[in-house]
């Protein structure tokens, strides 16, 4: 009887653990260097003119531009929020919102500027009973990022260009 006590034991355990481990993953086989690689680019520019270059891709993606800091470099701006709309909040009692959040740090290092780029995805939840969930996942799409920076080398081109 004991060893069906103890058998029984392990087994419940090993299953508590198990399923522990098996929660939801936003785990990447990417190594942070390869995610840095990945969100830096630079440019042989001057800084200002990168800087202002940044900026203005973020406007045209449609970015709304709350921190711009020239000095620390950074970059900080917010894509426009997604509900789940009235009626579905109305009958559930359960909204839903998320929205993309975009930064960037800009630096000069010898003679080129470097810049990085972030962006976040931000999912909102509540209820009308107080309960609220909030889940930042980070976007780690290799075309988003190569499609941004396609855009800033084409803004820093035109501005040198236009001078």
């Amino acid at each position: 009887m004991n060893k069906i006590k103890l058998f029984s034991t392990i087994f419940i355990l090993s299953i508590i653990l198990i399923g522990c481990s098996m929660g939801k993953s936003k785990g990447t086989s990417m190594t942070p260097l390869e995610i840095q690689t990945m969100q830096t680019r630079t440019y042989e520019s001057n800084y200002s003119l990168t800087f202002n270059s940044v900026m203005s891709v973020f406007q045209d993606l449609g970015f709304t531009v709350e921190i711009a800091d020239k000095d620390s470099g950074l970059i900080k701006s917010s894509g426009t929020t997604e509900s789940s709309g009235f009626l579905y909040e109305f009958f559930t009692g359960y909204s839903a919102t998320s929205q993309t959040v975009a930064t960037a740090t800009i630096e000069q290092i010898g003679k080129q500027v470097s810049v990085r780029l972030s962006f976040t995805q931000i999912d909102k939840d509540s209820s009308w009973y107080g309960k609220e969930d909030r889940e930042d996942t980070q976007i780690l799409d290799l075309k988003i990022y190569q499609s941004a920076f396609e855009k800033i080398e084409n803004a820093i081109f035109y501005r040198e260009n236009a001078q």
